[in-house]
């Protein structure tokens, strides 16, 4: 498949100030894992910047291996049972007054590792108690008991990620399937907690298919949702498709609102946890 040229729109200022490179220091002192760079986020300068990160627990190995992510995969090392404290005390050094949390898939585990997450989350509510959390969950095979774990934690808000929409989706998500993503943004969402998702397009997808998600995702009860372009992390990875127009974006995130969505963010380089504190001081406002 012939390559698609990255466009201009998509050039990345990494940037880097006092702020960047204290919450670069601690992330690594505490032996930290964070989406931010496992992922090869494009915000991490920004974001980095401003002292916030995605704090990635349960490990740095992924037990999936999706097509279009850039964690490692393979046998996860047993679980650390000092991450949780060390996620919360770092939260704390940092001065978060939100945090945003995710994981690998550990299918390895009994639990799948929701046990990890609760105690995380109580760790970080323990020691930051004025500090709001969002979390961004895998599906965990849709057991409702597990997601329940999560909730009765209570986050500020929980995502978790449809990715792609649904003809794409057996493609690039190697164990994660479409409607197994819909009844756990159900679930959240009847717990009364704010549900999320998140997207990538330029894998070939239509506007059409976009809306049709759209749909399926409100139908569930899904408050706030992220569009962002897919970016191949590596030429093993499931090739660009399409580099999507930022005039495109402004269409997905006028039609998501219009269609009934609380907050759309819709550009090239959003990804899940982009403004996160945004969403919620808007949540608040409602």
């Amino acid at each position: 498949m012939e390559r698609v040229r990255k466009p201009d729109w998509l050039k990345i200022n990494i940037g880097s100030n006092e702020r960047y490179t204290d919450t670069k220091r601690i992330v690594e002192s505490h032996k930290l894992h964070t989406i931010c760079s496992s992922g090869r986020c494009p915000n991490m300068g920004e974001c980095w910047g401003k002292g916030t990160a995605t704090f990635m627990i349960c490990g740095e190995i992924c037990t999936r291996s999706c097509k279009f992510c850039n964690t490692l995969t393979g046998k996860p090392h047993p679980l650390n049972s000092d991450e949780p404290l060390h996620v919360a005390e770092s939260i704390r050094l940092m001065k978060l007054s939100h945090a945003v949390i995710t994981s690998v898939d550990r299918d390895d585990l009994p639990d799948l590792g929701a046990s990890h997450w609760a105690n995380t989350l109580y760790q970080i509510k323990l020691l930051n108690p004025e500090t709001t959390t969002e979390v961004l969950i895998p599906d965990f095979q849709g057991r409702t008991d597990l997601i329940e774990m999560i909730i009765a934690a209570k986050p500020d808000i929980i995502s978790h990620n449809m990715e792609t929409v649904r003809r794409i989706s057996p493609t690039v998500r190697s164990a994660a399937n479409y409607e197994t993503s819909l009844k756990v943004i159900n679930q959240i969402s009847k717990s009364g907690l704010v549900a999320k998702s998140g997207i990538m397009v330029g894998l070939g997808e239509s506007p059409s298919e976009v809306e049709e998600l759209m749909d399926d995702l409100l139908e569930n009860g899904c408050q706030i949702l992220t569009i962002g372009q897919y970016l191949q992390p590596s030429h093993k990875h499931f090739p660009v498709a399409a580099y999507i127009t930022p005039e495109q974006f402004d269409i997905y995130k006028e039609t998501g609102l219009k269609k009934g969505f609380k907050q759309v963010e819709s550009a090239p380089l959003v990804r899940s946890s982009y403004h996160a504190e945004k969403h919620l001081i808007n949540k608040h406002k409602k």
